[in-house]
């Protein structure tokens, strides 16, 4: 007998139209496998209900037969149903206060989630995540930022042909846009007033590469980030050219103790011991692309104590855009004051004031802040994350949940995945008690 697997449609809001699997992918794991699908239909989702059809999907109104659901992102309380095994980005295992409410529901229906961001190997590296997709449509959205504030300011410059990433049809055409931005850079040169243009990513993950593949389609200069202060002083930087540092953990912090060498692991486990001196770079950036996991304990790369510092000593520094694409709400950027959306991803935080407008106008940086950017490319990005997850979905749909959670037969992946069994926190997530007592 077949068992049913339910796709829930995307509600969060009107940008959301990705989908965990395509109608290719859904067709290939019902070949193969004793899984049949249901649908939810929707309007906005980025491949039509009749594409699933045409698979042989069943597309309904209701996912109440399925007794397995993946979704993308959090699914409301009140449509969460008992027994479900739910598989979705919970945003949940950092204890964030807003989804505490749904994991309690969940718990309390007996049910199971898994979530795709503890999908991780042995070394603890993700497995399956749009983190690409949120670097080339991050950099993409900067760099447009970037065009709009320059002109703004009465520069002329090439990055004002750019557009806003959900604007061209496919990745590709963005990439062919960049090439000719990047041509003209290299015939016609970057204005003076804005040269030697450096931009800095901080992060090396995912995320990073992606903004890198955005921004290799450029002309780029990659240097160190011990580099950068020769690179601003000298007399024959290259104004055909964009500058390119890739920051690591070893160039944000330092041990607080003198006689200390930097040590990744050290950190990761006693991030009290190093103190944070990213704001060194700070003055040198035009640019600056923040892709770096952060959570509370580890030190900020950008304070809104130092942004005013800098604003007092120059009265235009050279900054001009941060693209927050890791986006916690005053996080690792701390003037990250609120999320934007695709149709108006940037606000200027003023430094002084702590105030912020919306748009590219204005004393202080510009904040791009959008939460959801992988949407921008929702067809590709929702192919290459289903192409990750198919090999999981056989495992997750076939499993006896009727078991213990020690005799379940879900492989070691999945199981550092699953947060909640029989309604009940597995070990590996019984610090949530905490953050579920607060709430």
């Amino acid at each position: 007998m077949k068992r049913l697997v339910g796709i829930r449609r995307e509600d969060k809001n009107r940008w959301e139209r990705r989908v965990p699997l395509s109608p290719k992918q859904v067709e290939e794991l019902k070949r193969n496998y004793p899984i049949d699908f249901v649908v939810q239909s929707s309007p906005i989702r980025i491949f039509p209900d009749e594409a699933y059809l045409n698979v042989g999907a069943s597309v309904r109104e209701t996912l109440s037969p399925c007794p397995v659901i993946f979704a993308v992102k959090e699914i409301p309380v009140d449509l969460l149903e008992p027994k479900k095994t739910y598989v979705f980005f919970s945003h949940t295992i950092k204890g964030q206060p807003h989804n505490m409410p749904m994991l309690k529901k969940i718990m309390s229906l007996g049910c199971q989630l898994i979530d795709y961001e503890r999908f991780v190997d042995d070394s603890g590296r993700r497995l399956i995540a749009f983190g690409r997709f949120a670097g080339l449509a991050g950099m993409i959205e900067s760099l447009v930022a970037l065009g709009k504030r320059l002109n703004w300011e009465g520069i002329r410059n090439p990055f004002v042909e750019l557009r806003h990433a959900y604007q061209y049809e496919s990745l590709e055409q963005a990439k062919m846009a960049l090439t000719n931005v990047g041509k003209k850079i290299e015939t016609d040169a970057l204005p003076r007033s804005i040269t030697p243009l450096i931009c800095g990513i901080a992060g090396y993950g995912n995320v990073s590469r992606g903004t890198q593949e955005i921004l290799d389609c450029l002309p780029i200069l990659e240097i160190a980030p011990e580099e950068i202060s020769s690179v601003i002083n000298s007399s024959d930087y290259s104004k055909n050219r964009i500058y390119k540092v890739v920051f690591k953990e070893k160039d944000i912090v330092e041990p607080t103790s003198s006689d200390a060498q930097f040590n990744l692991q050290d950190y990761y486990k006693n991030p009290g011991r190093y103190r944070p001196k990213f704001s060194q770079y700070l003055p040198y950036l035009t640019v600056l692309i923040n892709a770096i996991y952060w959570e509370k304990r580890y030190p900020r790369l950008v304070t809104k104590k130092g942004l005013k510092r800098l604003y007092e000593i120059e009265k235009r520094p050279r900054l001009r855009i941060i693209g927050d694409i890791s986006c916690d709400i005053e996080g690792a950027i701390e003037c990250t004051t609120h999320t934007a959306e695709p149709d108006e991803p940037f606000f200027v935080y003023n430094p002084f004031n702590g105030q912020t407008t919306k748009g590219y106008e204005g004393m202080g940086p510009v904040i791009m802040a959008v939460d959801n950017l992988p949407c921008e490319f929702s067809a590709e990005s929702s192919t290459s994350f289903g192409e990750a997850l198919k090999a999981y979905v056989p495992s997750i749909v076939l499993a006896d949940y009727s078991l213990s959670f020690e005799d379940c037969d879900l492989p070691p992946v999945i199981k550092r995945a699953t947060i909640v069994y029989h309604g009940e926190l597995t070990q590996n997530y019984r610090y949530l008690e905490g953050f579920l007592e607060g709430s």
